[in-house]
């Protein structure tokens, strides 16, 4: 819902995100994942949070819904219900960059710090193969 204050988070949709069960075949799998990915750029390190789900799409010959998809999908659902507010940037406020890396991800968030701080833009990418392996230095250029 978007307002005066900035994109905040609709009652009823929160509901639903709520009643959300944990997917029980890869197509549901399928299904979650690409609902998730519409909402990439308000999950912080997205890319991060859903690896389990394709790990488990690897696999898809035989699909089993281990306990790394189970409690991701519990903290998506805890994280979804919670996104921090979304605000369109004014003119001339600081903007605070965060860039956080892992060995699997690296992430970038664009934000302004007025007594809450209220997040601009995000991006999470995951590292693959050759990527994952790149020194800290060289995830960061």
């Amino acid at each position: 819902m978007a307002t005066q204050r900035g994109i905040v988070t609709n009652p009823f949709k929160i509901k639903v995100i709520l009643d959300i069960k944990a997917p029980t075949n890869v197509n549901e799998v399928q299904r979650l994942l690409g609902r998730i990915v519409a909402l990439n750029r308000f999950i912080s390190k997205a890319a991060e949070k859903n690896l389990p789900f394709f790990k488990v799409l690897r696999k898809a010959k035989k699909f089993d819904l281990d306990t790394s998809c189970k409690k991701a999908s519990a903290e998506l659902k805890k994280y979804l219900v919670g996104l921090p507010l979304l605000v369109k940037p004014i003119w001339g406020d600081t903007l605070y960059l965060y860039l956080s890396t892992t060995p699997k991800l690296l992430a970038l968030f664009l934000f302004v710090k007025k007594g809450i701080s209220k997040c601009q833009f995000t991006i999470s990418e995951v590292l693959n193969g050759a990527e994952g392996r790149y020194t800290p230095i060289e995830k960061m250029a």
